[in-house]
């Protein structure tokens, strides 16, 4: 699985491969055309009332990351789905935090992975009744 974390105002790169916007907000004083990125995925982002709880206080971010990882949990499709994109070819999730570590773009990647290794390979086609 190739799925990487880069901060949105860094130069995207060819081998960034799909780049997903995680944030909630539009990146400040950042052009669509400058930020080049494929698609922006709010309903991955942390809740507004959550990012603003946070505040990027590095003394929440441990808590911040348990209640992150809740809401990411009731979107388990849309985690699926991304992480089996990072299966097939290159994703890197963009954010505009600007430390690397403490943000919401770790959290969900590290998910990401838990998710796929957890999701069986060739998930059973639906029942119908």
């Amino acid at each position: 699985m190739v799925i990487r974390t880069k901060r949105v105002y860094d130069p995207p790169l060819p081998t960034d491969g799909r780049r997903i916007l995680v944030d909630r907000l539009w990146p400040r004083g950042l052009t669509k055309e400058r930020a080049r990125v494929d698609a922006w995925e709010r309903d991955l982002a942390p809740s507004t009332e959550l990012r603003i709880w946070f505040g990027h206080d590095v003394a929440r971010f441990s808590s911040f990351r348990q209640r992150y990882r809740k809401e990411l949990l009731r979107r388990r499709d849309a985690l699926v789905a991304l992480a089996r994109e990072g299966e097939r070819s290159p994703v890197t999730l963009v954010y505009a935090a600007r430390d690397a570590e403490h943000c919401n773009a770790t959290v969900l990647q590290e998910l990401l992975k838990e998710v796929l290794e957890a999701a069986p390979a060739n998930p059973p086609p639906p029942s119908r009744p």
